[in-house]
């Protein structure tokens, strides 16, 4: 029975098996069918809408209906219908700066996972295997600390072995005791018991050596001070440097280090701390004394806040925070112009992990007088937190909690004797000591390889297959380039046995800036790693 056709129906396209009038060509039909249903879709055009029921197919057949918009995307799915734990396993395996800033410009759904914290959390936690950060923030930077992580991570990827090593052993001809890099790494200072300060342009490395040492600071016939020089700080352009002749002289960097001011003080000058607004200075002495640098500089303040001398010192808006062979640690408060804090490391008492060695917080005020079981040496803050190193190679960390420090670890980071410097940021850690090594790791909770009081089982001084510059052979350690051979609870960062071998009453430092690592061995060199970029 045949229908009558609808009001907007052809009657020529409904067809009938039972119709005895002949078959279309089929090619005709077949070019028909491709160039309507198989051909690809027109990206910017309007889709396709399904026929309306009351229009027939235009051939006969029940999978008439299949090709329609909804068919591809249910078959061929995308990107992001994958579930978020997939794609955060995808991107794990792109650069966290390509993430950042790349991803959020495809789509919203991108943009969305990646400024989500979590997603730079589950990230930071994969690469360190271990709680991260030490000190928890409730602000805390989570992309920025991924990529500096990561960073990291890769420019000492094989145990360094894309690093570039040079020894600059021409400059002192005494015990190097300090260093600083300035201007993004491209310059560095160096003090020494020569009582030079040394300008060095690392930009020379490897092109052209004769031009890696500038000049000595200073306009002395024979040296920079009266007495060794052994601290030096630095704001922008400016910097000061701190001798034993009891004086502080202040450099302009940006007018060929011509000198600018001086300071006459009483005692042999240990520590410095420079700010826009105050120069703090600690001395043998047992004071803490403050002075504006813009005014003469100008004396302002001075304090004895130790029975000892001052070894360390750290200054910020609100506090200046120094460390003292007396074992304590005091926090000054510069607003209300009094101590607000002395604070004391119990002795340990638990591990956490193996050779972790793990002290209870302890908190307590002037009047009660504690002490350190050791004294710190060395300090570096980034707020909220503050790490130090003490004279029995252990690594203390504080917390900044609303104004008030407390001690919230103690890590054995595997060191035998006196840390002596210490250079913390969001993804990396410093450390070196008297004890002939250097300790490169991510700024997570340090693990050793092995419980303290036991021999190490690796050294590398530097790794094999790295590119070393030597401009002489007078100060290269006697021991081989070895490969490392790691602890089981050791994450894979390598521990630096520095050429030139430390003195075991010379404090060493280190400085890192940029791609470049430059350590005051103790000896007559300044050991310097250029890393990849």
């Amino acid at each position: 029975m045949e229908l009558p056709p609808g009001p907007r129906e052809d009657p020529c396209a409904w067809e009938d098996d039972s119709d005895p009038e002949p078959e279309p060509d089929p090619d005709a039909q077949a070019e028909a069918y491709v160039s309507r249903v198989l051909s690809p879709p027109q990206f910017g055009l309007a889709p396709l809408r399904a026929p309306s029921l009351s229009a027939p197919a235009a051939f006969s057949g029940a999978p008439e209906p299949r090709p329609t918009s909804k068919g591809p995307s249910v078959q061929v799915p995308g990107l992001l219908s994958l579930p978020p734990e997939l794609l955060l396993e995808i991107c794990a395996y792109l650069d966290a700066r390509l993430v950042l800033h790349v991803l959020p410009r495809v789509c919203r759904a991108l943009r969305d996972l990646v400024r989500d914290h979590v997603t730079w959390r589950l990230r930071a936690q994969r690469r360190v295997r271990a709680p991260y950060p030490v000190v928890e923030e409730e602000d805390f930077d989570w992309p920025a600390a991924c990529i500096e992580l990561e960073q990291h991570l890769s420019r000492w990827a094989e145990d360094g072995r894309w690093a570039e090593y040079f020894c600059l052993a021409d400059g002192h001809f005494a015990s190097i005791d300090s260093v600083l890099l300035l201007q993004g790494g491209t310059l560095c200072l160096s003090g020494s018991r020569d009582r030079n300060v040394n300008l060095w342009d690392l930009r020379q490395l490897g092109v052209e050596p004769s031009r890696v040492l500038v000049k000595a600071l200073g306009t002395q016939k024979n040296s920079t001070h009266k007495g060794w020089v052994w601290s030096l700080a630095a704001l922008d352009h400016r910097v000061c440097s701190g001798s034993w002749d009891s004086t502080v002289k202040l450099w302009d960097m940006a007018a060929d280090g011509q000198q600018f001011g001086e300071i006459k003080g009483k005692a042999a000058v240990l520590c410095l701390s420079y700010r826009p607004d105050i120069l703090v200075t600690g001395t043998y002495d047992k004071k803490v004394t403050v002075y504006d640098p813009r005014a003469g500089p100008a004396l302002l303040k001075s304090r004895r806040l130790h029975s000892s001398a001052v070894l360390a010192l750290l200054a910020d808006d609100r506090h200046i925070i120094s460390g003292s062979e007396d074992h304590t640690l005091v926090v000054f408060d510069r607003r209300a112009n009094s101590v607000l804090q002395r604070l004391q490391v119990g002795p340990a008492q638990g591990l956490e992990g193996p050779g972790l060695h793990v002290a209870q917080p302890e908190l307590l005020y002037p009047s009660s007088l504690p002490q350190l079981d050791s004294y710190l040496l060395c300090m570096s803050y980034q707020e909220p937190q503050l790490w130090a190193g003490d004279n029995q190679g252990l690594l203390h960390v504080f917390a900044n909690r609303e104004g008030c420090f407390q001690l919230v670890r103690t890590f054995d980071v595997g060191h035998r004797s006196q840390i002596t410097g210490i250079k913390h940021s969001l993804g990396a850690l410093y450390t070196t000591s008297t004890d002939k090594t250097i300790r490169v790791r991510p700024s997570d909770r340090p693990r050793p390889p092995l419980a303290r009081n036991t021999p190490l089982d690796f050294t590398c001084c530097p790794p094999p297959g790295a590119r070393a510059h030597r401009p002489t052979m007078d100060h290269l350690h006697p021991k081989p380039p070895q490969r490392a051979k790691w602890g089981k609870a050791l994450p894979s960062m390598p521990c630096w046995l520095p050429r030139a071998p430390l003195s075991p009453h010379v404090p060493a430092q280190i400085c890192a800036e940029g791609n470049l690592v430059v350590a005051a061995s103790g000896g007559l060199s300044l050991e310097v790693w250029r890393l990849q970029a």
